[in-house]
Formats: structure tokens, sequence, C-alpha cells
């Protein structure tokens, strides 16, 4: 079954409308969430329904809503009556930030219900000891990472084995991160009959193969996202390597920017541009994964509530970053995979606000940005910032470039199957009839 996604949110369309209880629907008021975006239109009805999904939703789309407002409904009308450390629901995400974030606003969207659900998030970085007091007499909705998750179960401090949803968010970043055999245990440890909701941003083959395995005639919702994504200028610099650090000290200084997101791709790189900025009069923090777990809690608050306004950041922040009026993300280097190149992005223009992406190019990337467009469909004008223009070493098919300021917007404009490893192939075969 295939569901069109319309190319806007019909006004007429509420969350009352979709078939949400009142307790949910007076809480989204209380939000000022007003009308339901277009994953959320087709999502809430159909989990409420009981039906499996694959779900194709891009960052800022509101697709932990999405899941989140049916799986609390029905988990109020079907309460865990075991207390023998059982899950009724469980989310799986790639990282931690994520886990925090989706944890918190389940929570959030569900404090007007009662009695109160039992809401967890455990991950890596923290006391496995707490989590597992925590999750004594059983979770009705659990978000976990996958190998925290094995951790507990391993310990006996949670069982799975009466899981009556399974939501697998940012598939794709899980799959890249290398969870393929974690996934395989956990799904050896579920239940055979299960609702199971798949996401992802993107759909790689390691994606389409995971989902052909594990869904069996999902509702597929693919939603395009044509509108909000006109709300995020996307812009290419070249610039020669050596200079990139001295262009963005001009861009940062040029544009006043007082809340900005870069992406390195090595923690390395992150500590020496803060240091080189703060040289040069901006100040700025690092987050990455040598930062403990509390430093980074502390760190991601600081930068959501304007206390820091220039943040260093290694691929750890592509997921679990949801800042609604982030007005400026910018790839001082590229992310190794393509699909990670949306996920910076799509850290800003969320939630229907507007934003920029400004990526800085030296002639070493340009090969590899070609085919981060190719396979995120893509097509940008490249341009040169007057005073920083790039040497004339890009190939002949590198598209023209053209002079200019930030103050004129430019417009924007088959590697082999990678399969799982084949243990794991053998995991998710479908069981024969």
């Amino acid at each position: 079954m295939t569901q069109s996604c319309p190319s806007s949110t019909p006004s007429t369309v509420t969350f009352s409308s979709l078939g949400l209880i009142p307790e949910l629907v007076q809480r989204l008021t209380e939000l000022k969430y007003s009308i339901p975006t277009p994953i959320q239109v087709q999502a809430i009805p159909a989990v409420l329904s009981n039906s499996s999904i694959l779900g194709q939703a891009k960052t800022g789309s509101g697709k932990t809503a999405a899941f989140a407002l049916p799986l609390l409904q029905m988990s109020m009308k079907g309460r865990r009556k075991s207390k023998d450390n059982n899950v009724s629901s469980l989310i799986l995400v790639p990282t931690r930030e994520l886990a925090q974030q989706v944890a918190s606003s389940i929570q959030n969207y569900g404090r007007n219900l009662l009695p109160r659900l039992k809401i967890e998030a455990v991950y890596g970085g923290q006391s496995v000891n707490t989590q597992m007091l925590a999750l004594r007499g059983g979770v009705d909705i659990l978000v976990a990472t996958p190998g925290r998750l094995l951790d507990l179960v391993s310990s006996n401090a949670i069982k799975l084995d009466q899981v009556k949803s399974l939501v697998l968010d940012e598939a794709d970043r899980m799959l890249s991160l290398g969870f393929h055999d974690e996934l395989a245990k956990i799904k050896s440890l579920l239940p055979e009959q299960k609702q199971i909701l798949l996401f992802s941003a993107t759909f790689p083959e390691e994606v389409k193969l995971l989902a052909d395995h594990l869904l069996h005639k999902p509702i597929m919702i693919n939603v395009e996202k044509q509108e909000e994504e006109s709300l995020l200028v996307q812009r290419v610099i070249t610039v020669n390597k050596d200079r990139k650090t001295g262009l963005l000290i001009e861009l940062i200084k040029q544009n006043q920017w007082r809340q900005l997101l870069i992406f390195a791709s090595a923690k390395y790189t992150c500590n020496r541009l803060e240091q080189k900025l703060s040289k040069a009069g901006i100040v700025a923090e690092v987050f990455h994964s040598d930062k403990g777990q509390g430093a980074r809690n502390r760190i991601l608050s600081n930068f959501k509530n304007g206390e820091i306004e220039v943040l260093i950041a290694t691929d750890i922040a592509a997921r679990g970053i949801d800042i609604e009026k982030l007005p400026v993300v910018i790839n001082y280097e590229l992310p190794r995979s393509p699909m990670d190149y949306m996920h910076r992005i799509g850290r800003s223009a969320r939630a229907g606000e507007s934003g920029l992406a400004v990526t800085l190019l030296s002639h070493d990337e340009y090969q590899h940005f070609k085919l981060i467009e190719k396979k995120n469909k893509l097509r940008l004008e490249r341009e040169q910032i007057k005073g920083f223009e790039a040497d004339d070493e890009a190939p002949l098919d590198c598209p023209s470039r053209q002079e200019s300021v930030m103050a004129k917007p430019a417009g924007t404009g088959k590697k082999k199957r990678k399969n799982l490893p084949q243990a794991n192939n053998d995991v998710w075969k479908k069981p024969s009839v």
C-alpha cells in the first residue's frame, strides 16, 4: 500500500481529526502545535491502526511526533500489567544525543496523561547501574541505542519478549555506524508478532535490504518536503584549503552570525579550529566524542539557549540537535558519508523556519562533493568570495563559478551495492511459510 503526500497540509486537518485523544490534543495546543505536518498526517492514523510503516522523511519534518503521539495513546489503552522488566514500545536510535532528544520529546507530549506512563532512555556514556535501577519494574516506552540496550538485556535488567511496537529511527545512520550485528541480535529477542515503524531520511541499499527483510507489506510514506526545502538556501564556496579558516572568520564577522554550527570531519580539526577562531576574537566551543556525556549535555544546552554562539562539531551533532531557529550551518569539511551531508544541513531550516547551509569546498574535496550531489540528487552552483578566490585547479567539469558576497544568495540548483555481512543476511531472511 502506497500513500502519496500532498504538497501542503490541508487546513481542515487537525490533530483531533487524526484520531488522537483529547489529552494529547490539549497538550499539543499548549505546545503551540497548530497544524500537523505531512508526515504526521499520514503516519499517526496508520500507527493507531497498528500498521507497520516504512517512512522517508527528512530532518525537521515532525517525524518524532508522528510516531510518539500514537505510541503514547496506544500505551494508555493497553497499559502494562506485568512488572517483570518488560517493554511495551521500543525505539532504537543511533546516538546518545538523539536518544535524549526523543525521550524528552515523548515525555513532553505525554505530560497531561494520567496515570503517568513510564518513559526512559538508555545509552552509553552514563552509569549502567543507574539505568538498571530506572528500568526496574519495566517500561512503557523505551528509547535506546543498540549497544547499551544489549548490555542491559545481558544483565537481565530488561526483557524484550513482550514488545508490541518497534521503531527504528534514523535507520540509515544506525547502519552507517555499523550496528548491523546489534540490530540482528535485538530482532532475535523480539516476539514474532509486532508492529514495526522504520524511518529514514535517506534510503541507501543497506536500508532497503533491512526494510525488505524486516517489514511485511508496510504502508509506504514518502514526504518530499518541497516547500520546506525551499526555505533552506544551500551555498558552495570554493576556496584554497589553506585559506578556509580565514574565509570562515571573514564570513562570521561580515555577516555577524550570532548562532552558528560548524561541522568538521575530525576531533583534531575541531580543536585546532576553535583555537584559531579564538585568536581572531571569536569565542567557540567544541563538541565531539572526547567530551564526557555530562560535558556534551551541558554544551548542547548552552548552545540551544544561546550562551554558546559558535559550536564546532563532528558528525555526532548531525543527529540529535533540534534547534527550531538555528540560522546557519557551515560545512568546514565534508562528511565521509553522502547521507550525512543532508543530516548536517538539516539542522537549519527546521519547523518552517528559513536557514542557510554553506559548504567551504577545497580542491581535494571536489570529487567527493560531486558524489554527495549525485547521491542526494543535488546540483549546486559554485561561488567564490572576492579576496578568497580559489586557484584555477578545478576539474574541467566543475560548474562555472561566480564572484559573490554573502548578501546575495545563489540558487540551488553507481556505487556497487553494499550488502550486510553474510551472517546478517541470514538473520534478516524472512521465515519460510
